[in-house]
């Protein structure tokens, strides 16, 4: 019979690759980008959240802060990979004033998830406390990530299509909520719990 740890590497597993294919998701949209060389109406809201917010998980998945987590580190490593791919589309297709603001958050991030890590890392001693102070910050990281996409409902409203709110990132983020939920559950982590279900279902 299969242990209750051997399960959750299982779903674990199962779950790197559906983020991954929710990170992959984007693929139709930036290849549009590509071909057309104009990010049109294209929202870098997301990619921007979602580049915070994997930032923030592999800090939460350090060995220092939260040892036996490298199932989550593995995978928002690979997410904060391809959204610096997403983010350098956008600033070599955007128009100056856009691709302006786009640089200005990308440093404020960078900035955020360097200072985070060095107070933490250098002022927080116990473990336990480090991954409470980090997964709590990564809880509301988790909400602009999931609530950016919501940015774009007006867009699909005021159009009335859905081009700028592809089906697969809805479909992916259901079925990746599914999977790391049960990781979650299978030996309780709430922080990784609130994490897959924050605005979720949007």
């Amino acid at each position: 019979m299969i242990s209750k740890e051997d399960a959750r590497t299982l779903v674990g597993i199962l779950g790197n690759i559906i983020s991954v294919s929710l990170f992959l998701s984007p693929l139709p949209t930036f290849y549009k980008i590509w071909k057309k060389k104009a990010v049109e109406e294209y929202s870098a809201l997301p990619y921007l959240a979602t580049f915070f917010n994997c930032g923030l998980w592999i800090l939460y998945g350090l060995p220092m802060v939260k040892p036996n987590s490298t199932l989550v580190l593995t995978v928002n490593g690979t997410g904060f990979a391809i959204e610096i791919v997403y983010l350098s589309l956008f600033l070599i297709y955007s128009i100056p004033m856009k691709r302006l603001r786009l640089v200005a958050v990308v440093v404020a991030e960078c900035f955020f998830l360097a200072a985070l890590a060095l107070c933490v890392l250098l002022l927080v001693k116990k473990p336990k406390s480090r991954s409470d102070i980090v997964g709590s910050i990564c809880m509301a990281g988790n909400i602009m990530m999931y609530a950016a996409p919501l940015s774009i409902m007006k867009l699909v409203i005021t159009t009335k299509s859905v081009e700028f709110m592809p089906f697969f990132i809805s479909f992916f983020s259901f079925i990746n909520g599914l999977c790391w939920t049960t990781y979650a559950l299978l030996k309780f982590d709430a922080f990784i719990l609130d994490r897959r279900w924050d605005l979720r279902s949007w």
